[in-house]
């Protein structure tokens, strides 16, 4: 089964919805999260995401790996 890093995960829950794909990629930069979650958020087609559980199932949807652990 494939997820979403942990301190991703931890991310997006501290995240304040709706949000962004630039508001999500600034504020992952500013936290420090790690270069393949940052990957992952950049990955994403730009938008708006309303959600964390929308935002969180077009991550694990994207045809990549960074930001994802096989669980």
């Amino acid at each position: 089964m494939i997820s979403l890093s942990p301190s991703l995960d931890r991310f997006l829950a501290d995240m304040e919805y709706p949000a962004m794909k630039d508001d999500l990629t600034r504020e992952a930069a500013r936290d420090g999260l790690a270069g393949e979650d940052l990957a992952a958020l950049h990955a994403l087609p730009d938008g708006r995401y309303d959600a964390r559980c929308r935002l969180r199932d077009t991550l694990l949807s994207l045809p990549h790996s960074s930001g994802l652990i096989a669980a």
